[in-house]
């Protein structure tokens, strides 16, 4: 099954906003504490578009949450919205009281019953009425209870230049991204980026482009690349905290403020003290971002390619998530730094393939570091073999996959110091884009192994543990100045207990 891949450039705007929103606005909460006269500068760069004017947001009160609606697009302030499309439309919910951040995204291809305008996809509400007939769309036709406070509609055009601010971003690649539109097969943008961790850069350059990486759609659906688009605002957000952020603060809100439209109300002093305040809090709390996934089923491919909800009730069940804070006195938080013994956990869902993690791990024979391969699988995965090419877009040439799978590299670290690094990878279903992967490299505490949300220990080897939400995006364990860590797939389906049971049976090659 081939998935649907738009072939407009306009229509591959993305989650730039968000990105944005975080990172300027943790920026500006930080510095008013100054005095306002910070918080009047970041004002005046949100003027230089005229607010966005609609009817259907709701001014909260003081200290209330508050919901974003924030659109990527590439719309021009000024010009007809007809003129517009997006293809990002996010929902973000900030509360005082909440350890979280949370977020979830609309699909763009949802199949929905545009007012005046009959059955279409979501992001045509956008095009055909703009920000006030896309929240009316959403509101009889998704979330009934959706009422937005505030509303940010970023054009894609500033991505570039914000990453390349912040000093780019160390991505966990799940797997090989590879299209070149020059050798004729598509006319889809070109990728080139290799699987494992490493920088990212703000261009679209192709072998490290953030740009290609997030608006990559090539074999994707809308719930893989928004699942993925949400991981590197993590990344981004756990890299560069306020303090590391703060002497550049003017410099982000420039380009912000260049590049999106706001609601009038933040662009008041006293709506941006709010949210300011508000951010400024969370951020007090160690707020992390909560990924809640849209729930989706998919109509046949290529054509029409839409999306449906999966019921009612998963709409409701979904919104009541999105909604809820996660207590900043949660367990899960306060227990953060502890750590959980654990004897054995049950192996439900596993299998054992110990030969052809061999074979993997003899790959690397030049890595320049201990390899260590796991001893379990997830019982639906396989390894991605360069030689069997069952990873292998079949699209594009064999050759580009040789040194994928597995891979040995260098990471070049923030002070141009080079790391000994491989990455294996699996496949869970290639058709839906779910990797995982098993990463080693001789930087023994790179910016994704800065922040564990906790510890266990299994058959004797102690584990860090990084979560989204509930779930375990990462299994870390540090060997003698070394790093290894397993990566659960981008929408995050291999269950904790076998992450935890595939890192514990990680074993040394001696081969």
């Amino acid at each position: 099954m081939r998935l649907f891949r738009p072939k407009s450039r306009g229509r591959l705007a993305f989650r730039f906003l968000l990105l944005a929103v975080i990172v300027t606005g943790g920026v500006a909460a930080t510095t008013a504490v100054a005095g306002l006269l910070q918080v009047q500068t970041i004002i005046n760069f949100l003027k230089v578009h005229p607010p966005i004017s609609t009817p259907a947001l709701v001014i909260p009160k003081p200290g209330a949450p508050q919901t974003f609606l924030l659109i990527g697009s590439d719309h021009r302030a000024g010009t007809p919205y007809t003129d517009a499309r997006t293809d990002t439309m996010l929902l973000v919910r900030l509360n005082a009281d909440s350890s979280t951040i949370n977020v979830m995204s609309l699909p763009r291809d949802l199949q929905v019953n545009i007012p005046g305008n009959g059955n279409q996809k979501l992001n045509a509400a956008y095009s055909a009425g703009g920000p006030g007939l896309l929240i009316k769309t959403v509101q009889q036709n998704v979330f009934p209870g959706f009422k937005p406070n505030h509303i940010i509609d970023v054009n894609f055009r500033g991505f570039a230049d914000l990453v390349n601010a912040i000093g780019c971003v160390y991505s966990d690649v799940d797997h090989r991204y590879y299209n070149q539109s020059a050798l004729g097969v598509d006319d889809y943008a070109s990728i080139n980026i290799q699987p494992g961790y490493e920088k990212l850069c703000g261009g679209n350059n192709q072998t490290n482009g953030a740009l290609s990486f997030v608006r990559f759609r090539h074999t994707d659906s809308d719930i893989t690349r928004e699942a993925r688009q949400q991981d590197f605002l993590r990344w981004a957000k756990s890299q560069y905290p306020i303090g590391k952020l703060i002497t550049h603060a003017d410099t982000l809100a420039k380009i912000f403020g260049q590049h999106a439209q706001t609601d009038k109300e933040l662009q008041s002093l006293h709506g941006a003290t709010e949210i300011l305040d508000l951010l400024e809090n969370m951020e007090s709390h160690g707020a992390t971002i909560k990924q809640i996934p849209f729930p989706a089923a998919f109509t046949p491919c290529p054509d029409p390619c839409t999306v449906v909800p999966t019921s009612t009730a998963a709409l409701r069940s979904k919104w009541a998530e999105f909604m809820r804070a996660t207590p900043t006195s949660s367990p899960k938080r306060t227990g953060a730094g502890k750590s959980r013994h654990v004897a054995k956990l049950s192996i439900a869902g596993l299998i054992p393939d110990p030969t052809d993690g061999r074979a993997q791990a003899a790959a690397l024979k030049y890595a320049k570091l201990p390899i260590y391969y796991p001893r379990l699988i997830a019982g639906n995965s396989s390894y991605c073999s360069a030689i069997t090419g069952n990873c292998n877009d079949l699209d594009e040439p064999s050759t580009a996959y040789v040194h994928s799978y597995p891979r040995a590299y260098s990471i070049i670290g923030p002070s141009g110091t080079r790391y000994h690094a491989y990455r294996i990878t699996l496949t869970v279903n290639n058709e839906l884009d779910q990797y995982y992967g098993v990463q080693g490299t001789t930087w023994n505490l790179p910016p994704i192994l800065t922040s564990p949300a906790g510890t266990r220990t299994v058959d004797g080897r102690k584990l860090f543990l990084y979560k989204d939400g509930s779930k375990l995006t990462q299994v870390a364990w540090h060997h003698n100045g070394d790093a290894y860590w397993v990566s659960n797939n981008i929408t995050e389906n291999i269950h904790n207990n076998q992450m935890l049971q595939i890192a514990a049976s990680l074993t040394r090659y001696n081969g």
